[in-house]
C-alpha cells in the first residue's frame, strides 16, 4: 500500500489508485501456480496490470507530472521480479515462478526502457574517448575526498533523530541483504580478478560468522532505535530512486555481458563509501546515540577504505587490461553508479527534510 511519504501527494488520487492497484494485482500474479500456462488460457488475468504497464513506460521517461508515480510502480514491479534471483528463507511456493517467461517478458521491456532511458543522462561517446586507466585514478581521487555539499552539512549538524531513524529504515531495503548480488558473479575460471571479488564478498559476509557479517551490524542498529529488523518491513517507504538503484545492480550481476559496467560501478561505491557513512557517523554521534546505533557505519568506514583500493587497483585496472577494447565500460559503470546513487541520495533527503514533522507515525507501518 502506498503511504504519505511515498510518492507526492501533490497527484490526483485517481493516478495512484490505478498504479496501486495494478501492483496489486501484479503481487497475485506472483503467487498463482503454473502463471505461464494461466496466463495463456487466461489472458485477462493480467489485462489490468498491462494496460497500467503500458502507460507506466510511456510515461515514466518524460517530463511530465505523471512521470514521477510512473516510475514509482516500474521500479516496485521490477524490483519484486528481481528479487526472486535470491533466496530469503521464506516460503519455497515464493518462487514458484522464478523461470516464468511472463515475468521475464515484464522484466525485459522495463529495463530495455529504462536503461535507453539512463544512457541518455551521460555522454557515452565521451566516455568511450577516455584514456580508461587515467580516468578511473582521477575520478578515485576525487571521490575518496569530494567537497563538502550542503546535503553533506545538513547530514552532519542538522540531522534529528527521527531522520536519522528514516534514513535507516529506507537503507534496510538494501542493508539487511547486503552484498547478495555480489555473490551472483563469483562462479567461473579462477584467476586474480575473481579472488580479489571473493575476498570482498568474504568480508561482507563476516567471512562465515553471522556475528560479523555486515548486515548483522546494520540491524543491531535498527534495534537500538526500535525499528523492525525484518527485510523489507519499509519497503512502502522506498523511493522510486533507490529502487533503481537497487534494481540497476540487479541487471548488471545478472547479465555477465555488462561485467565490466557492474565492477565498474563496485569500483565507486566501494572508494565513495567511507566519505558517505563518515558523514552518517558524525550525525549519530551529535545526537549521541549509542556504538550500536552507529556501529555499521564504523565497521564500513574501516573496511572500505581497503575495499575501494582493491577494487580498483586489483579488480578494475586489471580488467581495463583484459578488455582494452571494452573497458570503457568500467568507465560507464563507474559513473553510472554515481549518478543513481546521487540520484537516491537526493529523493531520500527530500523526503526526510520533507516528513520531518510527521516520522514518528511511519515505522510502524507493515508492508504488504
Amino acid at each position: 500500500m502506498l503511504t504519505k511519504v511515498s510518492v507526492d501527494s501533490q497527484l490526483p488520487i485517481a493516478w495512484i489508485s490505478s498504479y496501486e492497484e495494478a501492483e496489486q494485482q501484479f503481487n497475485r500474479l506472483l503467487k498463482l501456480e503454473n502463471l505461464d500456462e494461466q496466463v495463456k488460457r487466461q489472458p485477462n488475468l493480467i489485462t489490468d496490470f498491462e494496460e497500467s504497464l503500458s502507460l507506466a513506460l510511456t510515461e515514466a521517461f518524460t517530463e511530465n507530472s505523471k512521470a514521477e508515480l510512473a516510475n514509482w510502480f516500474l521500479q516496485r514491479v521490477l524490483y519484486r521480479i528481481n528479487r526472486l534471483n535470491l533466496f530469503w528463507y521464506d516460503a519455497l511456493e515464493s518462487y514458484t515462478n522464478e523461470r516464468s517467461t511472463y515475468l521475464a517478458g515484464v522484466r525485459d521491456r522495463i529495463e530495455s526502457a529504462w536503461q535507453a532511458w539512463e544512457l541518455t543522462q551521460l555522454d557515452v561517446e565521451e566516455i568511450q574517448s577516455l584514456n580508461v586507466k587515467q580516468a578511473l585514478q582521477e575520478r578515485a581521487d576525487l571521490d575518496l575526498n569530494p567537497p563538502l555539499t550542503a546535503a553533506k552539512r545538513y547530514l552532519q549538524e542538522e540531522l534529528s533523530l527521527e531522520g536519522y531513524r528514516l534514513l535507516l529504515a529506507i537503507a534496510s531495503l538494501d542493508g539487511l541483504v547486503e552484498a547478495s548480488r555480489l555473490s551472483r558473479i563469483l562462479g567461473g575460471v579462477s584467476n586474480e580478478i575473481q579472488t580479489t571479488l571473493f575476498r570482498v564478498l568474504l568480508e561482507e559476509y563476516g567471512n562465515g560468522r553471522l556475528s560479523r557479517k555486515h548486515s548483522t551490524f546494520f540491524a543491531q542498529m535498527m534495534a537500538e532505535l526500535g525499528l523492525k529488523t525484518e527485510p523489507e518491513a519499509y519497503f512502502d517507504l522506498v523511493p522510486w530512486q533507490v529502487l533503481a538503484s537497487i534494481n540497476h545492480n540487479f541487471l548488471l550481476t545478472e547479465r555477465k555481458r555488462h561485467f565490466l559496467r557492474y565492477n565498474g560501478g563496485l569500483t565507486y561505491f566501494e572508494i565513495a563509501g567511507p566519505t558517505i557513512y563518515t558523514d552518517y557517523r558524525l550525525a549519530a554521534k551529535r545526537l549521541q546515540l549509542s556504538d550500536a546505533a552507529m556501529g555499521y557505519w564504523e565497521l564500513h568506514i574501516r573496511e572500505d577504505e581497503r575495499h575501494g583500493q582493491w577494487m580498483l587497483t586489483d579488480v578494475a585496472l586489471p580488467l581495463a587490461d583484459k578488455y582494452p577494447n571494452d573497458a570503457w565500460e568500467l568507465i560507464l559503470g563507474y559513473d553510472q553508479e554515481k549518478l543513481i546513487g546521487d540520484r537516491a541520495a537526493a529523493a531520500v533527503m527530500a523526503l526526510i527534510q520533507h516528513s520531518s514533522s510527521s516520522l514518528e507515525k511511519i515505522y510502524d507501518r507493515k508492508s504488504d
